[in-house]
């Protein structure tokens, strides 16, 4: 996640005809809550895309170097292949089921944001 540029944003006013030297961004940018929050969004997201893409590319991988495992038959015609293969949607509906209830407490993160930068009187409701 990169931050906005400062040309991007522009300096949140002070009330008054003037404007702060430290944008909206930078006031989140340095709140412990949103460190918090970026922690918890990478101690999810690092570990599901590796497990993701090692699930995903170890198919092809088992096909290619343990061909006769992966076409010993299960159930008629289906083969351990094939279930493979069809174990990777389960699989992906199982990540996306996992981010949303992580993302709740993502959420919760930001609300926390949210309401410190209300109380500061620095965003509108």
């Amino acid at each position: 996640m990169t931050a906005p540029s400062s040309k991007e944003i522009k300096p949140v006013t002070n009330g008054d005809s003037g404007t702060d030297e430290m944008t909206q961004w930078d006031r989140v940018a340095a709140m412990d809550e949103f460190r918090l929050l970026l922690i918890a969004k990478e101690g999810f997201v690092v570990p599901a895309t590796l497990f993701f893409v090692v699930y995903y590319f170890a198919l092809p991988v088992l096909v290619g170097y343990a061909p006769h495992f992966m076409d010993t038959p299960v159930w008629g015609p289906v083969n351990i292949a094939y279930l493979f293969a069809l174990s990777q949607f389960f699989m992906a509906w199982g990540v996306a089921w996992l981010y949303v209830r992580a993302a709740r407490e993502f959420d919760k993160f930001g609300e926390r944001i949210h309401e410190r930068l209300k109380n500061e009187g620095k965003v509108s409701e």
